[in-house]
């Protein structure tokens, strides 16, 4: 038996090796004093200075599912709690793929599916496979820069800071609260 057997290699100085091949192997080693590139995403022009310029009022609001049931704990009213907070008219989004969650959680979360049925929120057709919220609530987010994303999840407002010009909403001291909106809008700064 053998022991640690390796595959046997040609020398790169072997007589067999013809010159061009010889070169290619050369071409491989990485040159370290090039600075590396990389590939920066790039924003589009309403976001000049993280700014996004396509936020105004009647305020587009896209709810996730805890949000919702932060805010039944906090006995607040979802649509006036955020025109409180906002100072203007705002629109609340549901996703499909929110929405079948909220359906998922059973019976414990009827009184969340009655306000996410509620017609003043407004329902976003999904087109995407599979069910996951977060995923869709930031693809829809990165795509359209007029959202304003309403979440108290922790990691799904990680992924979103990441993403310039959006502005979350959450809720912090039986009130709601928003982070990243412009200071040219009416909202609160606390």
């Amino acid at each position: 038996m053998k022991f640690a057997a390796m595959k046997r290699m040609i020398s790169l100085k072997d007589s067999r090796i013809k010159e061009k091949d010889r070169s290619k192997a050369k071409e491989k080693k990485k040159d370290r004093t090039k600075p590396k590139e990389r590939e920066v995403p790039k924003y589009p022009s309403c976001l000049f200075f993280q700014y996004n310029t396509q936020l105004g009022p009647p305020y587009h609001i896209l709810i996730d599912t805890n949000f919702i049931n932060f805010s039944i704990k906090a006995k607040l009213d979802i649509v006036q709690s955020m025109m409180d907070c906002l100072y203007a008219k705002c629109i609340p989004y549901i996703t499909d793929c929110v929405m079948a969650e909220i359906e998922k959680l059973g019976m414990k979360y009827r009184v969340a599916l009655r306000i996410a049925k509620d017609p003043r929120f407004e329902r976003l057709p999904c087109t995407h496979k599979g069910t996951y919220a977060d995923d869709c609530l930031v693809q829809r987010v990165t795509q359209h820069k007029c959202y304003i994303l309403a979440t108290v999840d922790r990691d799904l407002k990680r992924r979103v800071r990441k993403i310039p010009g959006v502005p979350i909403m959450y809720i912090s001291n039986h009130r709601y609260n928003i982070e990243r909106m412009p200071d040219d809008y009416g909202a609160p700064r606390f």
